[in-house]
């Protein structure tokens, strides 16, 4: 008969699994739309902490850390090759690392391609964390006099081509004011339509906002055009025109000029 062991079999254990790391966050950073200063407490403690910068414009944050006394691991963030840095950067997400996305001023996502990064952190279950701060699009509103509880913003316009012009030809239907940035050198144009299709329409135009040279012109299309002129051609141009005003018993002729 055979003899049974006085021991009970001791259970083989199974080698530990390492810990899974835990995915990092994307953290959008609002930076100053011109005055270095212009920029919260809680965004540079993120600067600092963060593993990677992705900017628009690595030479501009390179220039706002140093001024506050920073450094950073910086990586570009556009315009071109978009669809595989957002894959590199989910990727490293993925790994663990944190990342700040920035834009070259103001507030990422506004205006610039920083959406597709965003869309792509919620698709991969990566927590999304927004630092608000500067927008030249409240800036620009809350100096120019216009009622603000209601209006468009249509990021950058030109009227270089036949669909750009019909688009401020319908932003001259809006009843709520309308905002959007323009350049030095498609301003000039863009005040030239609205002086023909609407020549009493109130506009504002907000240049180089919270630098030392800040201008707010403000008037009919005609009349900034003029004084546009006569100051040195700004940085940064945000244009706010007014809505269009209920036209009453107005004839046909005088609706399509107010």
């Amino acid at each position: 008969m055979r003899r049974e062991q006085s021991q009970q079999r001791q259970p083989v254990e199974s080698p530990s699994l390492p810990a899974k790391k835990p995915v990092g966050s994307l953290f959008l950073v609002g930076v100053p739309i011109g005055h270095p200063d212009d920029i919260t407490i809680r965004a540079l403690e993120i600067l600092k902490r963060v593993d990677v910068i992705a900017t628009e414009d690595p030479i501009a944050m390179q220039e706002l850390l140093r001024h506050h006394n920073l450094s950073a691991v910086i990586t570009s963030y556009g315009p071109t090759r978009i669809k595989e840095k957002v894959a590199v950067l989910i990727d490293r997400l993925q790994q663990g690392i944190s990342v700040a996305l920035v834009s070259d001023c103001g507030s990422p996502v506004i205006s610039d391609p920083g959406s597709l990064l965003v869309a792509a952190a919620h698709k991969h279950s990566i927590p999304v964390c927004s630092i608000p701060g500067p927008s030249a699009v409240t800036a620009a509103i809350a100096a120019s006099g216009f009622s603000a509880e209601a209006f468009h913003f249509y990021g950058e316009i030109t009227t270089d081509t036949g669909p750009q012009q019909r688009r401020l030809i319908r932003i001259l239907t809006h009843t709520e004011p309308t905002i959007f940035f323009c350049t030095t050198e498609s301003c000039p144009a863009i005040l030239n339509v609205i002086a023909r299709t609407a020549p009493r329409r109130k506009i504002a135009l907000a240049c180089n906002l919270t630098l030392e040279q800040e201008t707010i012109l403000r008037g009919a299309a005609r009349h900034i055009a003029e004084r546009l002129k006569r100051i040195r051609p700004p940085q940064a141009i945000t244009m706010i025109v007014a809505g269009k005003q209920p036209t009453g018993r107005k004839t046909a002729a005088n609706r399509s000029r107010n």
